[in-house]
C-alpha cells in the first residue's frame, strides 16, 4: 500500500501509498515526562502486584504493566494512568536501558501527553536499537505529523506499512491521506485497518469509528450511521460510536435524539469533545442554559488533563474561542503553535485570532492551515469567516461554499453559520 497513489487491491499486501488519500489514531499514545527519570533514580517506585498476582521484577513485566495502564487510559479516558504507565516504564528502563519496547511505549506515553519533542526522541532512540520493527515507525510518524513535518511523515509511515501491513500502519495512511485532502483514498485504507483488526476489540472499533467519521466527512450520512451502528453492535454502548450517531442525528436535524446520544456517551466516558458535542446540540436546540453548564464542566476536565501531564493548549485554545475569553485564547493558541506547529494548530491561531478581533493578522495562518489541500469543512468554514472578516471575498465565498459542499451539516452550530455567510457574500 503506498502512502501517495491510490490503494488496488493489489497493493494491500505491499505498499499502502500515504498521500492522494487523524496520523496517529489521535489518543492512542503517551510518554516519559523530562525530569523523571532523575526522581525516580533517588525515589525507589514501590513494586505493586498486579491483579493477577504478578510482582513487577523485570524489565519485561514493568514494560507490559506500562503498556496496559496506557491501553487504561485510552478506555477509561483516565489520565492518571499516564503517571502509573510512566512510573512502569521507567523502571523497565533502569534495570534494562536497551527494552526496545519499554522505550517504544515511553515515546507513546509521549504522544498521549503532547510532548511530541520528546516522542520523537525516544522514537529515534529506539530505531538505533532496530530499524525493522514497524512499531518504532508509528511513534515517529505520530510526532513528525503533530510537529508539522509531514513529508518526514510520509516517509516514516510509508515504511511502516512496508514493514508491516496492518490496522495500526494503514490507519496511518488513512490520516495522512485525509490531511492531504484524498477523502476517498483514506476511506480506502481505513477500512483496510478494519479488515485488519486488532487484538483489543476497542481498539478494532475505534479505527472503525474514525472509518464512520471519514464517511461524515463526506457528508454520506447514511454510510456513517451503518459504520457506528456496526461498531455498537460489536461493542456496546462504545462512547465513541454512539457520539458518531449524535454528530448523524443533529446533521439530520434530530437535536433530541443527538442529545440523548450524546449524554449517553458522555456518562460512559466524559472525555471533553464529547461533552463540548453535548454541550453544542444543546445550544443548536434552544437549551443554552443546559449548555453553558456543560461548558463548565469541559474547563475542569481539561484542567484535570492538565495536572496529569498532557500539553493542551490547543484543546483549551479551541474551547475558549468558542466558548470563553478569545484573547486567552490567542495566548494558548500561539503557545500550543510554537509546540505543535501543525495545520490544525495554524487555524486555531487563527480562528483566535479572529475572535479576538484581529482577522487581517490571521491571514498567513489560515494560508498555512489550508497549506495540504485538506478537505475539512471546519477548517475551510473558519478560512473563509475570517477572509469575509479581512475583505477577501472571494476567497471567503470559495472556501464557505467548500464546507458546505463537503458536509452541508457539518456542525449544528457552525453548518448554519457558513450557510448565512455565504448567503450574505451572495448578495
Amino acid at each position: 500500500m503506498s502512502v501517495t497513489q491510490p490503494i488496488t487491491s493489489s497493493h494491500l499486501h505491499r505498499r499502502a501509498a500515504i498521500v492522494p488519500g487523524r496520523l496517529a489514531l489521535v489518543s492512542i499514545a503517551i510518554a516519559t515526562a523530562i525530569g523523571f527519570a532523575a526522581w525516580a533514580s533517588t525515589v525507589e517506585p514501590p513494586l505493586q502486584p498486579r491483579a493477577d498476582g504478578v510482582v513487577l521484577h523485570d524489565a519485561a513485566v514493568a514494560t507490559m504493566a506500562g503498556f496496559d495502564a496506557l491501553q487504561r487510559a485510552r478506555e477509561t479516558g483516565d489520565p492518571s494512568q499516564y503517571a502509573q504507565a510512566e512510573v512502569a516504564f521507567t523502571r523497565a528502563l533502569r534495570e534494562d536501558p536497551f527494552d526496545l519496547d519499554a522505550i517504544v511505549g515511553s515515546g507513546s506515553l509521549a504522544l498521549s501527553r503532547h510532548q511530541f519533542a520528546e516522542a520523537l526522541k525516544l522514537g529515534e532512540r529506539a530505531l538505533a536499537l532496530d530499524p525493522g520493527a514497524a512499531r518504532i515507525y508509528g511513534v515517529i510518524g505520530d510526532a513528525q505529523v503533530e510537529l508539522g513535518r509531514y513529508d518526514a511523515a510520509v516517509a516514516s509511515v510509508q515504511r511502516m506499512v512496508d514493514l508491516r501491513p496492518d490496522l495500526a500502519s494503514y490507519s496511518r495512511v488513512s490520516y495522512l491521506r485525509e490531511l492531504h485532502g484524498d477523502l476517498s483514498g483514506a476511506i480506502e485504507a481505513m477500512s483496510a485497518a478494519v479488515s485488519a483488526g486488532a487484538g483489543t476489540a476497542e481498539n478494532t472499533e475505534y479505527v472503525r469509528v474514525q472509518l464512520g467519521n471519514l464517511y461524515f466527512a463526506t457528508g454520506d450520512l447514511d454510510a456513517a450511521e451503518r459504520t457506528y451502528q456496526l461498531s455498537l453492535a460489536h461493542l456496546p454502548d462504545y462512547h465513541f460510536a454512539l457520539a458518531g450517531l449524535a454528530r448523524v442525528e443533529a446533521a439530520r436535524g434530530n437535536l433530541d435524539s443527538a442529545v440523548d446520544l450524546y449524554a449517553k456517551a458522555t456518562a460512559r466516558l466524559p472525555l471533553p469533545e464529547l461533552v463540548i458535542g453535548l454541550g453544542e446540540a444543546l445550544e443548536a436546540a434552544g437549551r443554552r442554559d443546559e449548555a453553558e453548564d456543560q461548558y463548565a464542566l469541559v474547563g475542569a476536565i481539561q484542567r484535570l488533563f492538565s495536572a496529569n501531564g498532557v500539553r493542551n493548549d490547543l484543546e483549551l485554545a479551541a474551547f475558549f474561542a468558542d466558548h470563553g475569553d478569545a484573547d486567552q485564547a490567542v495566548t494558548l493558541a500561539l503557545a500550543g503553535y510554537a509546540e505543535r506547529p501543525t495545520i490544525f494548530a495554524a487555524d486555531m491561531v487563527a480562528w483566535a485570532l479572529h475572535r479576538a478581533g484581529h482577522s487581517d493578522e490571521a491571514l498567513p495562518y489560515v494560508a498555512e492551515a489550508l497549506r495540504l489541500g485538506t478537505q475539512n469543512s471546519r477548517l475551510l468554514y473558519h478560512a473563509g469567516v475570517i477572509e469575509a472578516a479581512a475583505g477577501q471575498s472571494e476567497l471567503a465565498r470559495q472556501h464557505l461554499a467548500q464546507a458546505i459542499a463537503l458536509n452541508p451539516a457539518f456542525s449544528p452550530l457552525d453548518a448554519p453559520r457558513a450557510a448565512a455567510a455565504l448567503q450574505v457574500l451572495d448578495r
